[in-house]
């Protein structure tokens, strides 16, 4: 038999997982632009598990500080890839994109990552 508290405790918990799923499905895929003037162009990607970025480039070095971190797969045009463990709170170093390369951020976890980016627009 289950008692009073014991049952609150089972619907909050569905609650909270009702909450969760329904947060990410309203999540998309995506950048949100932020900031740009002729130093720097600032956006928020979004990034949800196995939906990836389309294949893109960087053709300058860029700050990204992890507002969710997690696990994200950086794989290459060419069939190359690496992951990169991204932690919550923490700001990263990426170099620009070697000339004629292409690659596709992919979330490799089971939750959403969002990372602010900061790209430098007068660095190479």
């Amino acid at each position: 038999m289950i008692t009073k508290s014991g049952l609150i405790s089972v619907l909050a918990a569905l609650a909270f997982v009702a909450g969760f799923a329904v947060a990410q499905t309203m999540a998309k895929t995506g950048r949100e632009p932020q900031f740009e003037n002729s130093d720097v162009k600032v956006w928020k990607s979004t990034v949800l598990p196995n939906n990836p970025l389309p294949f893109h480039r960087h053709e300058h070095p860029r700050v990204i500080i992890a507002l969710t971190g997690g696990t994200m797969k950086i794989l290459e045009d060419t069939g190359k890839s690496e992951n990169h463990e991204w932690q919550t709170g923490k700001a990263y170093w990426l170099p620009a994109n070697a000339p004629g390369t292409q690659h596709q951020d992919v979330n490799v976890g089971e939750r959403p990552i969002e990372v602010m980016v900061v790209e430098l627009q007068n660095a190479t």
